[in-house]
């Protein structure tokens, strides 16, 4: 989420006749960290080195592969042809990394301000095979504080052929103008398989050879086709879309304010069908039999107090209808697979979708223990990224789920 934040007297509306020059205001705002283009670009690297995993990140199924992404460093590499026993294969340096994707053996990441990809047809060894560069100029990392960043600085060292990798907390000092203006500043919240399957967090989204990736309140649209991708859209989207799920052919996207729901019937035309409002929150999105579940939660930068998840119809994706809505304890990512849906909320919640009025009443499983962030589910295995690890669960047999093996974070 990014909203502009102009800095102002508190007197603000003082007239010039009463306007003191000599006032001095005092304010917090965070100053970008650059790194030179060169640089950057030159730090990608990969290795078969195993890195312990050590921070949550967006988490991505491939052909018996997970792809979790280690936020602003990297990319984890997990052999799970035996669920019951991943093992960890390689990392890729990449910094400024946090969405992934999968499509026909090539691995797409962002790295901040530039998109690349990877051969990944041996998984164990990825192979950079090209770059898009510049196709996401605003990716600015997250303050994780309240206070906003000098974006006039930023777009001088931009200019200047720098990368933004970072903030530096500064307070300052100056004169009062008699407008009341100092400096404009930006506060920011911050899917043989031919398609990778995504958690519910990420913002790339697949649909036939088009990668479909949204920073903020933009849409880049990047053909697949022939193995040479090529940026073939750029377009707003607005409300500051936080996560996409594709489904069928139809883009679901969260919003701090509510859901969208684009057409991909033209793929390089997506067009907007409807859109329907909830309590103000981060939210993912995930969908299907016309069903979409939302959650939303607290105890970050999106600013609400709610936790709930939010079921709704779209079997008219022109007109989408609220069915119900529960509360929950803090729930983030979620997935769903044949009625069975799983929500990370206080640990890991499994639930059997007979009918929305009654979910509560069909809790199939609770494990406790751990802070979940996202989900996949592929061929009965669950598989779970939280801040505790990457947990995995059988659920085969609905009577009887149950973990099969963890890999745990270490601090």
């Amino acid at each position: 989420m990014k909203k502009i934040v102009s800095l102002f007297l508190l007197t603000g509306l003082l007239t010039a006749c009463d306007f003191d020059s000599t006032r001095i205001i005092t304010y917090t705002v965070n100053e970008p960290v650059f790194i030179s283009r060169d640089e950057f670009r030159e730090s990608l690297k990969v290795t078969s080195r195993k890195q312990d995993l050590t921070a949550v990140g967006k988490i991505c199924f491939y052909n018996g592969f997970l792809y979790i992404s280690d936020p602003g460093k990297g990319i984890h590499i997990i052999d799970n042809t035996n669920p019951a026993n991943p093992q960890v294969t390689g990392y890729i340096e990449l910094v400024g990394n946090y969405d992934l994707t999968v499509h026909d053996d090539l691995l797409y990441a962002d790295t901040w301000i530039d998109l690349v990809w990877f051969d990944v047809s041996n998984p164990s060894r990825p192979v950079l095979k090209g770059r898009i560069e510049n196709l996401f100029p605003d990716a600015f990392p997250a303050t994780l504080n309240e206070y906003g960043y000098d974006y006039e600085l930023c777009r001088t060292g931009i200019e200047k052929e720098r990368i933004v990798v970072g903030w530096e907390l500064k307070e300052r000092a100056q004169r009062a103008s008699p407008s009341g203006k100092y400096h404009t500043v930006v506060q920011e919240a911050s899917n043989t398989m031919r398609n990778a399957i995504n958690g519910s967090m990420s913002r790339f989204g697949l649909y036939g050879k088009y990668l479909y990736a949204v920073v903020n309140n933009r849409m880049k649209i990047v053909d697949l086709s022939d193995n040479a991708p090529r940026p073939s859209g750029d377009f707003y989207v607005g409300n500051d879309v936080e996560t996409i799920f594709p489904y069928e052919n139809k883009l679901f996207m969260g919003t701090p304010t509510g859901l969208l729901i684009y057409s991909v019937e033209n793929p390089l035309q997506p067009a907007l069908r409807s859109q329907i409002s909830h309590v103000y929150g981060c939210d993912p999105v995930v969908v299907e039999n016309d069903l979409a579940y939302v959650t939303v939660h607290d105890g970050n930068l999106c600013g609400q107090t709610s936790n709930e998840l939010i079921i709704i119809d779209v079997s008219d994706v022109d007109n989408p209808q609220p069915v119900v809505s529960y509360e929950m304890h803090h729930p983030k990512g979620l997935g769903i697979d044949r009625g069975t849906l799983f929500v990370c909320d206080d640990g890991l919640k499994i639930f059997k979708n007979t009918e929305p009025q009654t979910l509560m009443s069909n809790l199939l499983k609770h494990y406790k223990g751990m802070d979940g962030y996202d989900v996949v589910s592929y061929d009965n295995t669950l598989m779970m990224i939280s801040g505790n690890g990457l947990y995995q669960y059988d659920y085969s047999d609905l009577n009887n789920i149950r973990r099969i093996s963890t890999i745990p974070v270490k601090r």
